[in-house]
């Protein structure tokens, strides 16, 4: 079985998650969750990563993080080992926590960093019962959620020291307030999820930073024997190139027989 595909570079930008194993919580309460931090703040301290957004649900958890070590795949897994050896402990188990190794996307930073963590700061009010009210009720969920970034993104005094909010504030005018009316307009207007825009599902950028990337990787040919789904990055998928076509010949799609 082919591995998934970790660019890692010095500097790299990535938004990271991991899923309970057969979807269960990954947490049974709060002091789960503050020993999560810890084990996530500790980790951020040993490899040197920066820490931009998070976010606690019930079944798994989003980071986005950078790298300026190009370290991710040893501070991923130092962290989840530790963290799943405190749960172990503390509640007298053994075995998996997590639904396989984290998943991880590349992100180019000046073009999605600030849509990424909107995404990932209103992730609380994604799921039922919450995703069907309206704004104002969906903002007083958001603004008591404890167990997110969100807050030292609203508040300077609630910012904690070890996450880094400047990059992302800086992309959206530089005051809570702007950041504050950033979500906002998502929430008004409908934002795009990771995962619309992916290329080779794998990273999320523009072409023209695919295209470097892609070159990177064609420099490196034993890394893409090792990984398959390199050949994917910067390929226009078969769907969209059917989809165009159609349209410009005035074809209905998908075609019926």
């Amino acid at each position: 079985m082919a591995r998934p595909l970790r660019i890692q570079y010095a500097g790299a930008y990535y938004h990271v998650t991991c899923r309970g194993n057969e979807r269960r919580n990954i947490y049974r309460d709060d002091t789960d969750r503050e020993m999560f931090l810890d084990k996530l703040r500790a980790s951020l301290e040993i490899y040197g990563v920066i820490l931009q957004a998070y976010v606690l649900m019930g079944n798994h958890f989003h980071l986005i993080v950078q790298t300026p070590r190009a370290n991710l795949s040893e501070f991923m897994r130092h962290f989840n080992i530790a963290y799943t050896g405190a749960f172990n402990r503390r509640h007298r188990r053994m075995g998996h926590l997590y639904q396989g190794r984290y998943k991880a996307i590349l992100v180019e930073k000046d073009s999605y960093l600030a849509e990424l963590s909107r995404y990932v700061h209103l992730n609380p009010v994604r799921i039922k019962p919450y995703r069907d009210k309206g704004i104002a009720e969906q903002w007083k969920v958001l603004e008591r959620y404890p167990w997110s970034s969100l807050s030292g993104y609203l508040s300077s005094t609630k910012q904690k020291p070890w996450v880094h909010y400047e990059e992302v504030l800086a992309q959206t005018g530089g005051r809570a307030q702007n950041y504050r009316e950033f979500l906002h307009d998502g929430q008004r207007q409908g934002y795009d999820t990771p995962w619309d825009k992916l290329q080779g599902q794998t990273v999320l950028a523009r072409e023209e930073f695919v295209a470097k990337l892609r070159k990177s990787l064609e420099e490196t040919p034993a890394k893409r024997r090792e990984q398959p789904a390199a050949k994917a990055i910067g390929k226009v998928p078969a769907k969209h190139v059917l989809e165009t076509v159609s349209r410009h010949f005035k074809i209905n799609w998908p075609i019926t027989f």
